[in-house]
């Protein structure tokens, strides 16, 4: 068993290294193409103000001389020519003429190498198997292999291994006190408020009207059409905990990354139903949790007044508390980017962000 371990643990270490040397490569890779680009660019630009400098030239011309300019303009709008030739003899004593070569440019590609993350997606949904495994079923496999004293009373048992604490269970100490050292302080940003949302308490309460939308200025991170609303507060690293008081069952609450679709119809927009964002599902009749479009039913009672959220970011642990402090669920995720609370709100529904 314990080379069982090891080996786990060398292979891992071996992964994170490649894998980290990978995104180091690609990072130097998209610098060196950007600068490049940025050459060329720098290249492009000194040639046109060279042209610029002529043409400026060109302003002490005759009537006469101007004349012949416009016709050479419009020959080369028509693509019959692809120098601009002026006499200027008028102007200069003894020159020639002036010729002002107008380049012809092939774009510059503004795109850089592919997205580094949806190359990455692949190992991200590993590592979030991995994690519930470590931190789930293996807890659970070492918690239930016990053994018997020499009495063989059933009433001492005691772990074969001490159990390092997962990440789905912090070692804090226990009941709301415990994950208290984590709470944070959250209002929801008026920006992102879907029109049916109407907010109050400082921006710590939402709720969705059942009198229809009201008026609010457009905005980029506004949710247009999901009754949705986000937290002026993100995660990017440490623990935190909330809590949130729902009125009546008919809510989604989870995190998201800032970059969740805001504008479009549909599903897609909602917390929990995309890759950016993870939620649990409160209904009457049961709770669920989502992420990515795909649902898992918990098993439990669903008639929780108060939800707790703890969110522990390197670990890679979103966890859910009931009332009375009952664990619902915990999502396992190599998270990646900050994250932001998120709600939506069912019609007639009102969350309050608490404060103690």
């Amino acid at each position: 068993m314990r080379v069982k371990f090891s080996t786990l643990i060398k292979i891992l270490a071996d992964k994170q290294e490649a894998t980290e040397l990978f995104i180091e490569q690609q990072k130097q890779e998209a610098i060196t193409e950007a600068e490049t680009r940025l050459a060329h660019l720098n290249g492009r630009a000194q040639i046109l103000q060279e042209c610029q400098d002529q043409i400026a030239a060109l302003h002490d011309l005759s009537d006469t001389d101007l004349i012949r300019v416009c016709t050479y303009k419009f020959l080369l709008s028509l693509g019959k020519i692809s120098l601009i030739e002026v006499n200027v003899k008028t102007v200069r004593e003894g020159s020639g003429s002036t010729r002002v070569e107008v380049p012809r440019f092939k774009d510059i590609p503004t795109g850089l190498s592919p997205n580094l993350q949806d190359r990455l997606n692949g190992v991200t949904d590993v590592l979030t198997r991995v994690s519930k495994l470590v931190s789930e079923d293996l807890e659970k496999a070492v918690c239930t292999a016990v053994v018997q004293d020499n009495d063989g009373s059933p009433q001492d048992k005691r772990p074969v291994l001490a159990v390092v604490p997962s990440p789905a269970a912090p070692c804090v100490p226990g009941g709301k006190e415990g994950l208290s050292a984590y709470r944070c302080s959250l209002t929801f940003d008026p920006r992102t408020a879907n029109e049916h949302l109407y907010l109050s308490h400082e921006n710590r309460r939402a709720e969705h009207l059942t009198s229809g939308p009201r008026p609010v200025p457009a905005h980029e991170a506004r949710f247009d059409h999901t009754w949705q609303v986000l937290c002026f507060q993100g995660f990017k690293n440490g623990q935190h905990y909330w809590e949130l008081e729902v009125s009546k069952p008919w809510a989604y609450l989870g995190v998201t990354y800032e970059t969740i679709p805001r504008k479009e119809k549909g599903k897609r927009c909602m917390v929990g139903m995309n890759e950016l964002s993870w939620s649990l599902q409160l209904d009457e009749h049961q709770l669920s949790a989502w992420h990515n479009g795909r649902r898992e039913t918990l098993v439990g009672p669903s008639n929780h007044s108060r939800i707790g959220m703890l969110l522990d970011y390197e670990a890679g642990t979103l966890t859910y508390y009931g009332d009375g402090q009952t664990r619902l669920h915990a999502f396992h995720c190599a998270f990646t980017h900050e994250l932001f609370p998120a709600c939506w709100i069912g019609e007639g529904v009102s969350i309050t962000l608490c404060s103690t």
